[in-house]
């Protein structure tokens, strides 16, 4: 176990595999960085993977000592980049992790970057008359994030995995709930619930245009919690060379359910 200190003498869980170009992979909300495991194992001898826990999750969960805004995730990104003396990095993120590397963009820019990999994320969760490409496909609204003030978070992890992962639908409430609650044991339940409002209020439509390094789009079809039609949008709004790659017959979790097709693309990259 490698542990990083935080300026403020919190401690992040992360691991540093291989050595070469360094490859920085984020997880969303509520994840951990076992979401990679499997394709850096795939990836051996490509490049230097450093997969790290968020605050508040999994490995990470007892650093949960200060208020978590999705800010404050980009500040820890920036202290483990220049605490690791790190250069060129390629920065991925998925889900709730790609809206840290574009709130990194917006406070750090990009001079330590040498390309950025958004996964399966809206810059912009909430939608309006203007925007459908938001949360649950442009079924999400002001007034539903509103209706969520105060809910208890696993009830709100409930509502975000049926999204995710569409076939648990099929799962009576009564079954799935105690296997979700034994899985958000293993986060800190004010860190998420503070990242959760943080993330969902967040506008990064204008970061894309701030890019000034290649960026690639990696996206589930038919998908889940996001449309597809938002690799194109992103192609429409970058000013720099702009790739993406669909995952077919994937969902929210494509990493998790296609790791070879997810490293082969990922080594295309590098």
């Amino acid at each position: 176990m490698s542990e990083f200190k935080l300026k403020n003498g919190m401690k992040l869980y992360y691991e540093d595999h291989g050595s070469g170009q360094p490859v920085i992979m984020m997880h969303g909300w509520t994840s951990s960085h076992e979401i990679y495991s499997a394709p850096v194992e795939l990836l051996k001898g490509k490049g230097r993977f450093i997969i790290y826990d968020h605050r508040g999750h999994s490995g990470s969960k007892e650093a949960n000592k200060e208020h978590t805004t999705m800010e404050t995730l980009a500040s820890d990104l920036n202290e483990i980049i220049e605490g690791l003396k790190l250069s060129d990095v390629t920065l991925l993120g998925w889900s709730m992790g790609s809206g840290v590397a574009m709130n990194y963009v917006r406070i750090y820019g990009c001079s330590a970057l040498k390309q950025i990999i958004l996964c399966d994320m809206t810059p912009k969760q909430i939608n309006d008359d203007e925007w459908k490409l938001g949360l649950y496909r442009g079924n999400y609204t002001e007034k539903d994030m509103k209706r969520e003030e105060g809910q208890k978070p696993l009830r709100l992890y409930q509502q975000f995995v049926v999204g995710a992962i569409p076939k648990l639908r099929k799962i009576p409430g009564f079954l799935l709930r105690p296997k979700l609650k034994k899985l958000l044991a293993k986060c800190d339940e004010g860190v998420i619930s503070s990242l959760a409002t943080s993330m969902k209020s967040q506008d990064n439509r204008d970061v894309v245009g701030m890019i000034t390094v290649p960026l690639t789009y990696f996206y589930p079809e038919p998908g889940s919690l996001f449309a597809p039609e938002l690799a194109e949008w992103y192609k429409s709004k970058a000013k720099v060379p702009f790739k993406s790659a669909a995952f077919p017959d994937s969902s929210h979790m494509f990493i998790a359910e296609h790791p070879e097709m997810f490293a082969k693309e990922l080594e295309k990259l590098l």
